[in-house]
């Protein structure tokens, strides 16, 4: 159990950034469904994808009569992002090859802005794995309901749509408060603002993420 105020605000933090990514997860789950997939395989991707930008892509692009080439295409290289989180969350992380493998797995946007807002090494591991754990559980238990759900439930109306914006604002507010953090918000906004004219759907994404580049490195 903590024995401190800062790790017990670690923990809320975490869980109820989790939870908010989980009710998201039901607007996928309703996606992926309606779009033609089955329960298990919406189910299996949450499981093993594990990165919700990429699993609304491959379904988007799916849904509008793309092929599954270029649906996993586009959402490899919208991936592409959390081989950047790797980097920086590789100095704060170490352990055992399996210990290695499954951070590999839950390093995504939500864990690893949690864990670089953390102001101690302690409270970054710790940020980082109950925040990756959270996400995961609730991504999953979400995208199982949503499945189920089916096409009997409309994402905008019941507002399931705000959920995963509203949680990337409140993981950015923490970055904006330091230097690198607002460059990285200004030059991935920048670059995501000229890419959208030119660029096919979610490639200005990936190419905004070239901002992360400045916390790879921490002063």
């Amino acid at each position: 159990m903590p024995t401190h105020p800062e790790d017990r605000q670690v923990i809320a933090a975490s869980v109820t950034l989790g939870a908010a990514v989980g009710v998201f997860a039901i607007a996928f789950g309703v996606g992926s469904v309606s779009a033609g997939a089955s329960v298990a395989q919406t189910c299996v991707m949450s499981l093993l994808v594990f990165t919700g930008a990429s699993q609304f892509l491959a379904v988007s692009v799916v849904a509008s009569g793309g092929s599954a080439l270029s649906a996993f295409g586009g959402a490899v290289l919208l991936a592409a992002r959390n081989a950047v989180y790797g980097l920086t969350m590789s100095r704060h992380l170490g352990g055992t090859l399996p210990t290695r493998l499954i951070a590999a797995q839950i390093t995504i946007d939500e864990s690893t802005a949690m864990a670089t807002a953390q102001p101690t090494p302690h409270q970054r591991r710790r940020a980082f794995w109950i925040t990756g754990a959270s996400v995961y559980v609730f991504w999953n238990i979400g995208t199982l309901i949503g499945a189920l759900a089916g096409s009997a439930v409309d994402p905008e109306v019941f507002g399931l749509d705000a959920a995963f914006p509203a949680g990337f604002v409140a993981m950015l507010m923490p970055h904006l408060q330091t230097d690198r953090g607002r460059a990285a918000a200004v030059t991935g906004a920048l670059l995501c603002l000229v890419t959208v004219p030119v660029l096919p759907i979610g490639l200005p994404i990936l190419v905004a993420s070239a901002g992360v580049l400045f916390g790879v490195r921490r002063p």
